[in-house]
């Protein structure tokens, strides 16, 4: 694995998008781009792009600005879906990849959603981690309750005990993967003092879904507040790669009418649930590293068992 960035524009000027990069260019496997989610980072994708890499896969791993060891912006107003997916398509012409399969867990895979629905997408194949078209508004308030509010830490240690209570729907990690995603998680600003990579800007959802809709519909008026799901239906319809949806079991973001209306619309959708997990599950487990590297090398899941 080796560390690099790339560099992005928007009006205030160039700013670093971070990623990590597994294995090497191999013309017989499709590059895979891993995008976290919301408040996440690219090390989250650790175990799952060591073991891809390992079976031949290039995979680039990015922290999507305003997190990890990406720039944050001086502008809140710029942490939105368009700079996201601008910043991303960067990335990919940057593997010199003609067609690269997509794995995002949460935002990520609604990322993945819009750029794959897209004229001449690059996106082969779409792994979509416990989200979906639709994104119920309890889900929301429910991450509104800790986005950006993360305090300072006098240690790692209860930085790690904060974790596990904000992230514990995960799943059921072992201490020594806590330490390992709080060891990713937080930055020292100055000694004895780690706060969370991740820039507190990054709350307002209301601009963030704004942007999309501007973006790609250009409505006559501003959205007013998260009083609505997430609803990328429209987009759901135009996608023709294959689909591996995974859901939680407990999740609440991703739900199961979700994914029979999901089926009825795209006829190339698969799917596994995670029995231990809400939302998301971490992709720790060498048995759902092995289920999505046989999907994305074209067997079904229905196969697998």
């Amino acid at each position: 694995m080796k560390q690099d960035y790339i560099l992005c524009v928007s009006e205030e000027g160039y700013h670093r998008v971070a990623y990590t990069e597994w294995g090497k260019v191999n013309s017989e496997s499709p590059t895979v781009i891993c995008v976290h989610g919301l408040t996440r980072n690219s090390r989250d994708f650790d175990a799952l792009a060591d073991y891809l890499s390992g079976q031949g896969s290039h995979v680039f791993c990015p922290d999507v600005v305003g997190r990890g060891d990406s720039s944050w912006l001086t502008n809140p107003q710029d942490y939105n879906f368009k700079r996201y997916i601008v910043d991303l398509s960067n990335l990919i012409s940057r593997t010199g990849a003609k067609e690269i399969d997509w794995i995002g867990t949460s935002m990520g895979g609604l990322l993945g959603i819009i750029m794959a629905s897209l004229p001449n997408t690059p996106i082969r194949r779409l792994v979509l981690n416990d989200v979906g078209p639709e994104v119920p508004i309890q889900a929301l308030w429910h991450l509104a309750k800790y986005v950006g509010k993360d305090p300072e830490f006098s240690s790692k240690e209860q930085a790690k005990e904060h974790y596990k209570k904000i992230y514990a729907e995960f799943g059921n990690l072992t201490e020594k993967q806590w330490i390992n995603f709080t060891e990713h998680s937080v930055t020292e600003p100055s000694p004895g003092v780690f706060i969370s990579k991740f820039d507190p800007d990054i709350h307002d959802f209301k601009l963030s879904w704004q942007s999309v809709k501007e973006f790609f519909y250009h409505p006559h008026r501003a959205l007013e507040g998260i009083l609505f799901d997430i609803d990328l239906w429209d987009f759901w319809q135009k996608i023709k790669c294959p689909v591996l949806v995974i859901r939680g079991r407990r999740s609440t973001l991703l739900l199961p009418e979700h994914i029979k209306k999901m089926k009825r619309i795209h006829s190339e959708v698969d799917f596994f649930e995670v029995e231990d997990a809400g939302h998301a599950p971490a992709l720790l487990e060498l048995d759902q590293h092995k289920k999505i590297s046989s999907w994305l090398n074209g067997e079904k899941i229905s196969d697998l068992h």
